[in-house]
């Protein structure tokens, strides 16, 4: 049966509204996607008819709201085929980044190598980087090839005996591209290294099973998967989540205390410090069940079609140019405009109505690997439509006689 745009489109109630006295054409999901309806109700009635804090109150609307936290995270771990107690709530993916680095970081020795790539989003580099100033760590970068591939020659290269951290995307935000991630855990894996997979994009395109990529930890966000901010999900297979200190002090995390010693609290719990997101995580919930309810194969199909069509409409543009080209990459179209700022091509489609993305996309050192300091990012979800991808293409060209 056929994608059914329309019928998704009506969820979502942002969809509908004007910008500068045209119809919205909302292309940066990438950065932060739009949000069903489901949410926006899930979260309001939260608020409104049972909201307490979680886990520690005897009362009804504490027993109700943990109820909802809990089950949020059974929604999360039936998302990635995760167990509950591998699932750990977080404000998003960069924290849940941050909070690996900062517990492998206790074990990690001066000289110890950590292996990242050069596709890297910021958040996924920087926690790294306190490693390197603070612990004496070594980053490596795994290569990029023109088309946006990973060189994954390279990568196998680069692994060694002091190899102790492998922490790479799934999905570019820049490129689109998709790495191969079972396949270079197995390598990590080989040498003796843990994985950090950074999954903020991919969990959206795709269906993820922690299981078959067997990654000892996989991170993302809420906002990207049509869920509110300030939430995000990290998963940590049981053994490695036992063996990591806790990130933060305070609230639930702890077992017992005393003026003298304490004790920490069994994963997940030990990882959520105080109060948590509570209406965050009913919400991401409400968003994983409303996706998990959807065709994903056909999302992934419609989202597709929509990039080639896009590409079909911009084919011999000559003053185009796209940053990657890998086979089966996502659908983002990251270019650069001749004699145009990327800034400018944005302010200039948000004229037409059209929304992206513009400037270095937190990705600074893959910006230099292709030798421009910014470019614009159009992305596509499963609301968009043909309509449009050609209103898109329609507006780019005008916003080219701007800059001829």
């Amino acid at each position: 049966m056929a994608f059914d745009v329309e019928a998704v489109r009506a969820e979502f109630p942002i969809l509908s509204r004007q910008v500068n006295g045209k119809p919205l054409v909302y292309l940066d999901s990438a950065a932060s996607a739009q949000k069903p309806r489901a949410v926006i109700d899930a979260m309001v009635h939260a608020m409104e008819h049972s909201y307490a804090n979680v886990h520690r109150g005897l009362h009804t609307l504490a027993n109700e709201t943990t109820d909802a936290y809990e089950a949020a995270r059974k929604s999360a771990a039936r998302f990635i085929n995760a167990g509950e107690d591998e699932v750990v709530f977080t404000k998003g993916g960069t924290e849940a980044i941050n909070l690996v680095a900062s517990g492998l970081g206790a074990r990690l020795k001066p000289g110890d190598e950590i292996l990242l790539t050069e596709m890297e989003h910021h958040a996924n580099i920087v926690p790294w980087h306190f490693l390197r100033e603070r612990q004496g760590a070594v980053l490596k970068f795994a290569p990029v090839l023109d088309d946006g591939r990973l060189d994954v020659d390279g990568f196998r290269a680069l692994l060694g005996p002091k190899t102790r951290v492998v922490a790479l995307t799934h999905m570019s935000n820049v490129l689109g591209t998709i790495n191969p991630v079972a396949e270079l855990a197995r390598l990590a894996h080989q040498t003796g290294a843990l994985v950090l997979v950074d999954g903020c994009q991919a969990v959206v395109h795709q269906p993820i099973d922690v299981k078959a990529l067997d990654v000892d930890f996989y991170a993302f966000s809420g906002h990207k998967l049509y869920g509110p901010t300030g939430i995000g999900i990290l998963y940590g297979k049981s053994e490695r989540l036992v063996a990591l200190p806790p990130y933060q002090g305070g609230g639930e995390m702890i077992g017992q205390v005393a003026l003298d010693a304490i004790t920490y609290a069994d994963p997940p719990h030990r990882f959520e410090a105080g109060t948590p997101p509570i209406i965050e995580a009913i919400g991401l919930g409400a968003a994983l069940d409303w996706l998990m309810a959807q065709d994903r194969e056909a999302i992934a199909a419609h989202e597709h079609a929509l990039y080639e069509r896009v590409r079909d409409g911009l084919a011999g543009a000559n003053w185009l140019h796209v940053l990657g080209e890998a086979p089966e990459k996502g659908a983002i179209l990251s270019f650069t405009v001749d004699g145009a700022h990327a800034h400018d091509v944005a302010q200039i489609l948000d004229r037409y109505g059209v929304a992206v993305r513009a400037g270095a996309h937190c990705a600074e050192p893959l910006m230099k690997r292709f030798g421009v300091t910014s470019s614009a990012r159009a992305s596509f979800a499963l609301y968009n439509t043909q309509q449009e991808a050609d209103s898109f293409v329609d507006a780019l060209q005008r916003t080219r006689t701007f800059f001829a």
